[in-house]
């Protein structure tokens, strides 16, 4: 049987050189930017390309992203010539950003050298069948979790963040869960597949170290170390509160 698990996504980014001209090649489109268009191929609907400078983090906000393709797997991006790195996600929830998870489609990171003339590229792209992160409306059943409220340094409740989860008290690399986006009264509920000692912050942005102008804050009891928060199997532990500033 077909699932998702076996589904395998090519994509084909063909790259145009202007009107009535041969493909593989690229040309300008005006303003000192090259047009890129490409395909998706199964085809695959409403993915979009990614477009990251060199040494900006590849899970935070791109340098730019494409439309989304139509239902022929098209897309195009106007770019300065340039060397980039280029990802195609498609996250199954209809959201643009946040994590990649198992049901995404999502592409290996393509290292692309944008300028006239260049070749096509091929890369393929399959559906993600394996990720410990989480969303919390994935797990509604569990009984397992946390829950509390996200505020700035006035204590004034703040939308629109995520609490991201760890294992591990450096609290480095990627967070092992990642939360729904809070409400309008700041208020979270991170539910977990089984229980543990975990470390835990909240961000407005996705992926890497905070950076000047992010909202950040770890969860702690007054330490200078992130306090552990320790969950037991079908605990729901309550008045997890985390009180973020803004990084200068």
């Amino acid at each position: 049987m077909k699932t998702v698990f076996h589904c395998l996504v090519i994509l084909l980014v063909t790259l145009v050189f202007g009107c009535g001209e041969q493909q593989g090649t690229t040309g300008s489109a005006g303003n000192g930017l090259v047009e890129v268009k490409g395909q998706v191929v199964a085809p695959l609907e409403k993915a979009s390309l990614y477009i990251y400078k060199k040494g900006m983090d590849l899970y935070g906000p791109a340098f730019a992203v494409s439309d989304e393709t139509d239902h022929n797997g098209n897309f195009a991006i106007a770019l300065p010539e340039g060397e980039y790195v280029a990802v195609v996600r498609k996250r199954a929830s209809g959201a643009t950003v946040g994590p990649v998870v198992a049901g995404d489609n999502r592409s290996d990171f393509i290292q692309l050298k944008v300028k006239v003339g260049m070749t096509d590229l091929a890369v393929s792209a399959p559906v993600k069948i394996g990720d410990n992160r989480r969303l919390t409306a994935q797990d509604e059943k569990t009984l397992t979790g946390f829950d509390g409220q996200v505020t700035d340094a006035d204590g004034k409740p703040l939308e629109g963040l995520r609490v991201q989860v760890y294992d591990h008290v450096q609290m480095s690399e990627r967070p092992k869960y990642v939360s729904e986006k809070t409400g309008p009264d700041g208020r979270y509920r991170m539910l977990l597949p089984e229980g543990g000692t975990y470390y835990i912050c909240a961000r407005d942005n996705f992926g890497g170290p905070p950076k000047l102008g992010d909202l950040y804050g770890r969860y702690d009891q007054g330490t200078i170390e992130p306090s552990a928060v320790v969950i037991r199997k079908d605990q729901i532990l309550n008045g997890v509160d985390i009180r973020v500033t803004k990084i200068w």
